[in-house]
C-alpha cells in the first residue's frame, strides 16, 4: 500500500435522493481534490423491516421519528443514477465508489470501476455479505464501527475464507481455519484495510479513541485508517498524523439540510481545508531520519553561537569562566568548547564580543 494517505470524500446519502444533488457533490468532492467520492446503494427492503426503529442521532438530525425504511426509500439512487454518477467522477478524474449494504446492490456495483469494496460497520457481522464482497477479489476497506476485536477477527476470517476458495462454507470453523492459515493471512494483507470509526452522528471526540488504530495494526498486521464522524477536521488530521492510511470523512453541499448525516459532515470549504491538511502533514511526517535538512543549513549560522571575550582579555591572560561567553553568529568556536579554553593562556589581545580561538 502506498504511503500516500488515500482520502474518501463520503458523500453517503447527503443528496437526499436528488440525482442532481449527488452530481454536485461528485463536483464538490473534485474540487477540493479527493481522491475517492463514495455513496451508499441499497433496496430499502432489503435492509430493514417496516418495525425498524431509526437511530436516536437520525430522528434527531432529521426531525422525523418515522420508520427506518420510510428514511431509507427517500435516499435510494436508482441504477441511471449509479450510471451518471460514475460517468461525472470520470469526467472530473476522481474515483467512483459506493457502499452496498445488500447482495443486490453488491452485484449491481461490481459491474462498475470502483478501486475498493467498502464494508460498512453495521455489516461486520453479515457473514453473507462479507463473503460475497470478497469474493470479488477487489481492494476491501472494512468498517469497525461497534466492533470488537473478536468481531474484526471473525469478519476477517469469512473474508480470507472467500478470498481462497469458491466452495460453500460448512460453518464457522471454516472461516477460523482460513484465518489462522498463511495462505489466508497473506490474502487479507493482500486485500484488506480496516478503518476504526465510532458510528454516531457526531461522534463526540472523546469517544474516538484514536489508539484503538495502534491496537488494531499490531492485531491484524493490516493497514489501518478512520472513519471520521466528528465534527470538524481536527481529530482526521491527527489520525493521519498516527499513521491512518485512509480517511474517509462525511461532507455535504449544507449543514443545514434534512437528513441523517447532514449535521456531522463537513461542507465544501471545509472538505477542500482537510485534504490540504492531510497533504500538508503527508509532507511533513517525511522519514525517520534526524538531521539538519538543505533548508536549515542556510540559517545554521544565523541563529547558533560562537565563543567570544566576554570583556577586554589581554595577551598571556589564562581564561575564567567569566571571561567567555556565547554570541551570534556561528561561524567561530562552538560553544561546546567552552570547558576547553579555561586555563589556557592567551595568545593576544582580545576586545569585547571578539570571537576566541582555539
Amino acid at each position: 500500500m502506498s504511503d500516500r494517505v488515500w482520502i474518501i470524500a463520503e458523500a453517503g446519502v447527503n443528496h437526499n435522493g436528488s440525482i442532481d444533488r449527488a452530481l454536485q457533490l461528485v463536483d464538490v468532492a473534485a474540487d477540493a481534490g479527493a481522491d475517492v467520492i463514495k455513496f451508499q446503494t441499497f433496496k430499502a427492503e432489503k435492509i430493514a423491516t417496516a418495525r425498524a426503529a431509526k437511530a436516536e442521532y437520525q430522528i434527531v438530525n432529521t426531525g422525523q421519528a418515522d420508520s427506518q425504511l420510510a428514511m431509507l426509500r427517500s435516499l435510494e439512487l436508482s441504477v441511471d443514477d449509479h450510471r451518471r454518477l460514475a460517468e461525472r467522477c470520470r469526467a472530473r478524474d476522481i474515483a467512483f465508489m459506493s457502499t452496498a449494504f445488500d447482495a443486490e446492490s453488491l452485484a449491481l456495483l461490481s459491474a462498475f470501476d470502483m478501486p475498493a469494496i467498502k464494508i460498512p460497520s453495521g455489516d461486520i457481522t453479515c457473514a453473507d455479505l462479507l463473503l460475497r464482497a470478497a469474493r470479488l477479489h477487489r481492494r476491501l476497506i472494512v468498517s469497525t464501527g461497534m466492533a470488537t476485536l473478536g468481531e474484526i477477527e471473525q469478519a476477517l476470517g469469512v473474508i480470507a475464507f472467500g478470498l481462497m476458495s469458491d466452495q460453500a462454507p460448512t460453518g464457522r470453523a471454516d472461516f477460523e481455519m482460513a484465518y489462522l492459515s498463511d495462505a489466508g493471512r497473506a490474502a487479507l494483507q493482500d486485500k484488506v484495510s480496516l478503518l476504526h470509526c465510532v458510528t454516531e452522528y457526531p461522534a463526540p471526540p472523546d469517544a474516538v479513541n484514536l489508539r484503538a488504530m495502534d491496537t488494531m495494526a499490531a492485531a491484524f498486521g493490516l493497514p489501518v485508517g478512520y472513519s471520521d464522524h466528528t465534527l470538524g477536521i481536527e481529530i482526521s488530521l491527527a489520525a493521519v498524523a498516527r499513521g491512518a492510511k485512509v480517511i474517509e470523512k462525511h461532507f455535504t453541499l449544507d449543514r443545514s439540510l434534512p437528513g441523517p448525516d447532514h449535521l456531522a459532515s463537513l461542507e465544501p470549504a471545509e472538505l477542500g481545508q482537510l485534504v490540504s491538511g492531510i497533504r500538508n502533514i503527508e509532507r511533513a511526517l517525511g522519514s525517520a531520519l534526524k538531521g539538519p535538512v538543505p533548508a536549515e543549513l542556510r540559517n545554521r549560522t544565523v541563529a547558533r553561537r560562537s565563543l567570544v571575550a566576554a570583556r577586554p582579555v589581554r595577551k598571556g591572560e589564562r581564561f575564567t569562566a567569566d571571561m567567555i561567553t556565547a554570541k551570534r553568529p556561528g561561524d567561530g568556536l562552538s560553544p561546546m568548547e567552552a570547558w576547553s579554553l579555561i586555563g589556557r593562556v592567551a595568545s593576544r589581545d582580545f576586545d569585547t564580543d571578539e570571537q576566541l580561538e582555539q
